[in-house]
């Protein structure tokens, strides 16, 4: 199903720090935004570029705008550097919100937040508020410097702060904070690849059923060298009985849309789960960063990274 775009306007715009923006986005047309839940994100399209980009919303859900925060960052493929020129006034494009890192049904939230991976556990941070929950923040930035909405946080007893650069005493102890595994807790990490892969091993290496932890990427995860060949395989359209051979350097997903076929997508990175199909025939070899174990086992299939271990993968297109 093709994306269906709105049509918004930059109403306020903030630096949270020198390198992230913060912007404020309303309605261009006049109605009403979707509502959204704490940990949802929105596609933006950079017309001028053609690129589309997936942004947190960072703001309180329910007030009628939807708020980003934005990182310029110097590795980026284009997208950070579009939005930073965004000045008060300019109109842009957005998909409704999308919420693949909800808040889950648990006593108690366990929050672990690595710099501009703040965004979407501000949100959280603000629901789990209003609905007088349990939770503790532990927010890691390099430097106080860096740190985006520490002045929003910093009289919020929930919230830990652990910047690299000051006390040695306050840096995270990850191991600590995750050394008992509880099943009424649930934990959420984001942040860089790295922060998220050391987070996600000691809570792993603590006993943390991987069902209690939940995270979201802002850039797939580096491959495996060890992993499985990309050799080519041939994909089938099970609607249609059609066949495309996907050679070792397509994704399925390029093949597929190449070829006419209705294959939705926005990151084409494995990270925002827009082009998920059903495998009904086949073995997958799962690349992504979005599905969950037991997404996987139950036969989803993100065609923009993930490939094949058989010759033929049937999806429910």
């Amino acid at each position: 199903m093709a994306t269906t775009w709105m049509d918004a306007v930059v109403v306020a715009r903030t630096a949270a720090t020198a390198n992230i923006a913060v912007l404020d986005l309303a309605p261009a047309n006049g109605t009403d935004f979707p509502a959204y839940t704490a940990g949802a994100h929105i596609d933006v399209l950079l017309e001028q570029s053609g690129l589309t980009r997936q942004y947190f919303l960072c703001g309180p859900p329910g007030t009628g705008h939807y708020r980003l925060a934005v990182l310029n960052d110097p590795d980026s493929r284009g997208g950070s550097r579009a939005m930073h020129t965004l000045e008060l006034g300019d109109r842009l494009r957005i998909s409704a919100p999308r919420n693949r890192f909800p808040l889950a049904a648990a006593r108690r939230h366990l929050l672990f937040a690595g710099g501009i991976g703040i965004t979407p556990l501000l949100a959280m941070v603000s629901s789990l508020d209003a609905e007088g929950g349990d939770y503790t923040l532990h927010y890691s930035v390099r430097s106080r410097s860096d740190a985006a909405f520490v002045s929003e946080l910093a009289e919020n007893p929930r919230v830990a702060f652990h910047f690299d650069d000051e006390d040695p005493g306050q840096r995270l102890d990850v191991d600590s904070c995750l050394a008992t595994p509880s099943p009424d807790t649930a934990v959420y990490v984001c942040g860089p690849g790295g922060f998220m892969d050391h987070v996600l091993a000691r809570a792993e290496a603590a006993g943390w059923p991987p069902a209690a932890l939940h995270k979201e990427r802002f850039a797939a995860s580096a491959p495996d060298p060890d992993g499985a060949e990309t050799g080519a395989f041939t994909v089938r359209v099970a609607s249609t009985g059609a066949e495309y051979q996907v050679p070792e350097d397509r994704s399925a997903l390029d093949v597929l849309q190449e070829n006419g076929i209705d294959a939705p997508s926005s990151c084409q990175q494995g990270i925002c789960g827009e082009c998920v199909v059903r495998v009904l025939a086949g073995e997958p070899d799962h690349r992504d960063d979005v599905l969950s174990p037991d997404e996987q086992a139950d036969g989803l299939f993100a065609p923009c990274t993930s490939r094949a271990r058989s010759r033929v993968l049937e999806l429910d297109i």
